[in-house]
């Protein structure tokens, strides 16, 4: 069976890659056709989308959903359509010294690739597999998509609509299960693009490395929040409560831990429960806040809190409703903050991806430095306080994929800053000008005059004293 799909996606490939060579040049009236038709798909199914992902979680917020997976990707293709004429220019670039005088002339084209796939996963199905094909098709690309099993409705709706939408030549949809995407992952791409788990990340980069497919990982890590003694904390904590309860915390830029002055503790915890409590008063029925998407998943969330309490740390459960947990199976899991962490809790050494939110202190900001630096650097981090130069050495000395500053996860959201990831976190963007370059060919293009440069700079052999003197020139 695996067989089987790994020769149909074969086929596909090939007749991808044989469809992108035979319509080149391709006009950019093409690529805005298939991106307006991407934005057409989502706007016109975006109820039936939506109630296929809360169907998946158990529950996930409609309203939700059609703001970060509808709402936010058609604006980002609006964005893609308005910028990609200046993105596709030439750029005249530099020729050395008297070169230009003669005739030279260099240039950089953006080209397209070829055919891109795209591994998209379960936590945001429609954002993460058509945000990264708005700019695949604004470069010039043909796509293959292969989205999550675990949100299985929404991947099978895709399938349907991509395919009413667009000529298998120009995108295509396989589902199925985690062989499928090991088996999509082995292709021959010109581009693959995975967001999922580091780990995961590891493995796709291995498959694709037999092909020598670039790669743009999006993957994820323990994103810190550093709270600064100038910081307004009840703010702070409403904004970070809603970084960490929206999609039950299942973001790849969820706030991952708090790094907060040591007398500031409990004004930390008590702004964020504050936050949580004021935005969702009660949880089990609430429509607004999701389910964690799978029992396997949940588990493990409950596994890092009871290892983290008989570690020593202090539980605090955010339940303002008093509602009971426990009897119920609707995968829902309040807001636990998890105090006095230590790092051999598996807390504080694997993402978290849901509700649960440890909490650490320092003396001085040097000492949340240092830690971030002493761990793998994150997709995100994020800073709150009015001190400039705090503000700036936490900058300055740290390295992450990206930054929000007086808030979380908000930078992910700017349509013209590029978004990834760097080491574990990931490598590669998309977003702004860098993510139509992600997806196309620097090609360079040198025009050499009717002069004959060589023998004019001394090049050409025999070597003599014109090849002495230019050397020396070029070497002053």
């Amino acid at each position: 069976m695996v067989d089987d799909r790994k020769a149909e996606m074969e086929r596909v490939l090939e007749g991808q890659r044989a469809a992108f060579t035979a319509a080149r040049p391709e006009p950019l009236a093409a690529r805005k056709d298939r991106i307006r038709r991407a934005m057409g798909l989502l706007r016109d199914n975006a109820e039936e989308l939506c109630a296929a992902m809360s169907a998946d979680f158990g529950n996930r917020s409609p309203a939700q959903s059609t703001i970060t997976d509808i709402a936010g990707t058609v604006s980002f293709g609006k964005y893609c359509l308005k910028n990609m004429d200046k993105w596709a220019r030439a750029e005249r670039r530099h020729v050395q010294f008297p070169l230009g005088l003669l005739g030279a002339r260099a240039e950089l084209r953006y080209e397209p690739k070829g055919v891109i796939g795209i591994l998209s996963p379960w936590n945001f199905p429609v954002n993460l597999t058509f945000g990264p094909l708005m700019q695949v098709f604004a470069a010039g690309n043909r796509a293959m998509i292969k989205p999550s099993e675990f949100t299985e409705r929404t991947s099978e709706a895709m399938a349907r609509l991509v395919a009413e939408a667009f000529d298998e030549s120009e995108c295509a949809v396989f589902t199925g299960a985690p062989e499928a995407a090991q088996a999509f992952s082995e292709l021959a791409f010109d581009h693959l693009v995975f967001t999922g788990s580091t780990a995961t990340g590891r493995k796709v980069m291995e498959a694709a490395a037999r092909n020598l497919v670039p790669v743009t990982l999006e993957l994820g890590g323990k994103s810190p929040v550093v709270l600064g003694r100038s910081a307004d904390f009840a703010r702070a904590g409403e904004r970070i409560a809603l970084g960490k309860m929206m999609n039950a915390g299942q973001i790849c830029l969820a706030p991952d831990y708090l790094y907060v002055p040591e007398d500031k503790a409990d004004e930390a915890v008590h702004g964020v429960w504050a936050g949580t409590a004021a935005m969702y008063p009660t949880l089990l029925e609430n429509e607004d806040y999701a389910s964690v998407v799978s029992d396997r998943h949940f588990d493990r969330l409950k596994g890092l809190v009871e290892d983290a309490r008989e570690k020593g740390a202090e539980v605090i459960e955010v339940n303002p409703g008093d509602e009971d947990f426990a009897s119920t199976n609707a995968r829902k899991m309040p807001l636990t903050i998890l105090k006095n962490v230590t790092d051999d809790m598996r807390a504080m050494q694997e993402e978290i991806f849901g509700p649960v939110l440890p909490v650490k202190t320092y003396k001085s900001v040097g000492e949340a430095v240092d830690y971030i630096n002493a761990h793998d650097r994150p997709l995100g981090l994020y800073y709150f306080g009015e001190d400039s130069s705090e503000r700036e050495q936490v900058l300055t000395r740290t390295i992450s994929g990206g930054v929000t500053v007086n808030d979380v996860v908000f930078h992910v959201s700017m349509e013209d800053l590029p978004f990834g990831g760097t080491g574990p976190s990931g490598m590669g963007s998309y977003h702004g000008v860098e993510g139509f370059r992600e997806f196309s060919h620097s090609r360079s293009v040198y025009t050499q005059p009717r002069i004959d440069i060589a023998k004019l700079g001394g090049f050409k052999p025999p070597y003599g004293k014109a090849a002495a003197k230019a050397a020396k020139a070029m070497m002053k």
